[in-house]
C-alpha cells in the first residue's frame, strides 16, 4: 500500500472496551486526518454503544466482516485482548493495510519479530499504541531532566499502583502469562518502556512477580522491576493493582538534586467522562499534583506540561503520508518484550 495520499484516513477500531471506547475512537473522531468507518465488537450493548457515539461508521460483529471490506480501508487499530494481536495483525498486514497494536503489543518477542518482518515485506507499517509516552506526568520529567536541574541522574523510580481488590472486570483478570497477560505484561509494557526511553537501553535486569487477586490461576497481579542502563542509571519500578496506598509517581535522585511526583496522569479519567481531546482542560495538570524540585527544605513544583494522547495520532497521519517517523518504532517494544521475558524466566 505504501503511504496513503488521501485525507482522510480510512480507520477500523478493533474492540470497543477501555482500549477501543476510552482510547482509540476518541482520539480518531477528533482528528481531521482520519475518518472512523469501522468498529468491531460481538457484544450487542456495546455495538449500540458504538453506533449512538459514532452514527458513520459501520458496527460489525466479527474481524471476518472487517477484512471483506479492507479495499475501503487504509488502517487497522487493534483495541483487542493480547492474545489476538498476532493473529489479527498478521491479517490485516496480509490485506495491505497499516496496523496500530495496543500494548502489551503481542505475547511473545518471536512472535514481534515475526510482524515486523511481515509489515517490512507487505510495505505497510506497524507501530504500537505506547500512549503513556504523552503522559503530562512523562513529558514534565523529560524536561526536567533536559533542563540538567537534577545534574547525574543516578536513580529513578516509577510506580503504577492502584486499588482493585475486585479485580479489572476485563480480560486482565483472567488471560494467561503464555497468552500475554498478567500486571508486567499491562502496566509493565509501560512502565519499562518509558524507562528505556528516558535512560536508554538495558544491560541487566531483575524482577519479582505474585498472583494476590482473586483468580488463582491467573497471571501476576504485582510486579517489582529493577533495571541497569547502560547509561549506568538504576531504575525500579512497581506495579501493583492492590495497592492500598499508593507510592510516588516517580521519585528521581541526581547529583545536584530529587524530583518527586504524586498521583497518575489525568488523560485516561478524562476520556472515559466524556472529555473531548479538544476540550482546553483536556491534559491539564491541577497545581496542585504538580512534581517537586530540589533537595528536602528547599523545593519548588515544577509546572506541568500538557499531556497529549492526541499526538499519537498526528505523528501517526504524518508517518503514514511519508512526512516523519512512526510515532513508536515497533523495535522499542519489542526491546520492552524482551526485559519481561528475561523477568519472567527468573522469576
Amino acid at each position: 500500500m505504501g503511504t496513503v495520499a488521501e485525507a482522510p484516513i480510512r480507520t477500523a477500531v478493533v474492540g470497543f472496551g477501555i482500549s477501543g471506547k476510552v482510547f482509540h475512537t476518541p482520539l480518531i473522531a477528533a482528528n481531521p486526518d482520519f475518518s472512523l468507518d469501522v468498529i468491531v465488537t460481538a457484544q450487542p450493548a456495546r455495538a449500540a454503544e458504538a453506533a449512538r457515539f459514532y452514527p458513520q461508521a459501520r458496527i460489525v460483529g466479527t474481524p471476518e466482516e472487517l477484512f471483506a471490506v479492507s479495499a475501503d480501508l487504509d488502517l487497522v487499530i487493534l483495541g483487542t485482548p493480547p492474545h489476538t494481536h498476532f493473529g489479527l495483525a498478521a491479517t490485516a498486514i496480509a490485506h495491505g493495510l497499516h496496523v496500530v497494536v495496543d500494548k502489551p503489543f503481542v505475547p511473545t518477542s518471536g512472535l514481534g519479530e515475526e510482524l515486523i518482518s511481515r509489515a517490512d515485506d507487505a510495505g505497510v507499517q506497524l507501530t504500537v499504541f505506547q500512549n503513556r509516552r504523552w503522559d503530562a506526568d512523562f513529558l514534565t520529567l523529560r524536561k526536567v531532566l533536559a533542563s540538567g536541574a537534577l545534574g547525574q541522574v543516578t536513580n529513578f523510580e516509577s510506580r503504577f499502583e492502584w486499588w482493585r481488590p475486585e479485580g479489572f472486570g476485563n480480560w486482565r483478570d483472567t488471560v494467561s502469562l503464555a497468552e500475554g497477560g498478567g500486571i508486567l505484561h499491562d502496566l509493565g509494557a509501560h512502565l519499562i518502556d518509558q524507562a528505556i526511553q528516558l535512560f536508554g537501553p538495558v544491560e541487566r535486569s531483575y524482577g519479582e512477580t505474585a498472583n494476590r487477586g482473586p483468580h488463582p490461576d491467573a497471571a501476576d497481579t504485582e510486579a517489582f522491576v529493577s533495571l541497569l542502563h547502560a547509561s549506568g542509571v538504576r531504575s525500579r519500578l512497581w506495579m501493583n493493582g492492590l495497592a492500598a496506598q499508593a507510592g510516588a509517581r516517580f521519585h528521581v535522585l541526581g547529583s545536584k538534586a530529587g524530583y518527586t511526583k504524586w498521583g497518575l496522569d489525568g488523560q485516561e479519567p478524562s476520556l472515559a467522562a466524556g472529555m473531548p481531546p479538544s476540550d482546553p482542560a483536556y491534559g491539564v495538570e491541577p497545581q496542585e499534583r504538580w512534581g517537586l524540585l530540589g533537595i528536602d527544605g528547599a523545593v519548588r513544583p515544577v509546572p506541568a506540561e500538557r499531556g497529549s494522547y492526541p499526538q499519537f495520532y498526528v505523528q501517526l497521519a504524518a508517518a503514514l503520508r511519508g512526512q516523519g517517523p512512526l510515532p513508536v518504532d515497533p523495535a522499542g517494544p519489542l526491546d520492552v518484550l524482551k526485559v519481561i521475558e528475561s523477568i519472567h524466566a527468573l522469576a
